[in-house]
């Protein structure tokens, strides 16, 4: 009798002899919620300071891809529970007991979450309220937008401990000027959320008591857009960032005439000349070839 209430009191049952069973299930890594179009991806292993564990980023690119197409998501939000918006990579992953096939699918599963983030259609924002490090840090940058409290930090401490932060490297290097990520690449000391937005890692800080508000205004502004004009401007963006100057204005330039082609184009100019607000369809539809 004693013994079937302590089970009960531990969430537990006896299925069949001795061995029991746990009724409860452990918290999920990330918690993904939607709303009117704007999607929230929640880190949710605070005790593991949000570390990006394997199991961490495959629960992550999940809540990312799931229904990425669909007409009624307009916007991605990524945020984090406790004091930690992410500590990067689980180091206890990356012993050598763990081998070099197990470092290499972490790395490469991290390196396929940050360009997914900028691969979908529709914008990405982080909303950081806390410490963002290394691959944290990689994750803020690899953002479309970035909103920060003001005592959130930001760094890449891996040299500090003998790996050096490599793949952040990568996004956080196409965020801040060359000087500015080497300096934090190569002491890993943290830099102020306001530095962080004077160098362009972050696009806005905020008061942490106005941080979800300010956040959701700007995915609010988002939603009220044509979400394949959205997509189609995402996607320019990100290719000319990649091109030098001739060839980028050749591709943005391809693209506005095929903006001008699609029938929330043609939508948003009559409006306008009509001074009304304009209807869109939602669809990648063209108004003429």
């Amino acid at each position: 009798m004693a013994r079937s209430l302590l089970c009960r009191a531990f969430g537990v049952f006896r299925l069949s002899g001795t061995r029991f069973y746990s009724l409860t299930e452990p918290e999920p890594l990330t918690v993904r919620q939607q709303s009117n179009g704007i999607r929230r991806i929640i880190l949710n292993n605070p005790k593991k300071r949000n570390a990006l564990s394997l199991s961490m980023l495959e629960s992550l690119r999940e809540n990312i891809l799931t229904d990425v197409d669909g007409d009624d998501l307009r916007v991605v939000i990524i945020s984090a529970r406790g004091p930690v918006f992410s500590s990067g990579h689980d180091l206890k992953e990356l012993t050598s007991a763990q081998g070099r096939e197990y470092h290499t699918k972490v790395i490469h599963t991290c390196a396929e979450v940050m360009t997914l983030i900028q691969d979908i259609p529709v914008p990405v924002i982080a909303m950081v309220d806390g410490v963002a490090t290394a691959a944290g840090c990689q994750l803020v940058a690899s953002c479309d937008i970035a909103v920060a409290t003001e005592k959130s930090t930001f760094a890449t401490p891996g040299v500090n401990v003998g790996l050096f932060c490599s793949t952040p490297a990568v996004a956080i290097g196409r965020a801040v000027p060359r000087k500015v990520a080497m300096e934090m690449l190569l002491t890993g000391s943290p830099i102020s959320a306001h530095d962080a937005l004077l160098h362009g890692l972050i696009s806005k800080v905020v008061p942490e008591e106005r941080l979800e508000e300010e956040t959701l205004a700007i995915a609010q502004r988002v939603c009220q857009a044509s979400r394949p004009v959205v997509a189609l401007g995402k996607a320019t963006f990100h290719r000319q960032m990649a091109q030098g100057r001739d060839a980028a204005y050749v591709t943005a330039s391809k693209v506005m005439v095929d903006n001008l082609a699609l029938r929330d184009g043609q939508e948003g100019i009559r409006a306008f000349i009509e001074k009304r607000k304009p209807v869109w369809s939602n669809k990648a539809e063209k108004a003429h070839d």
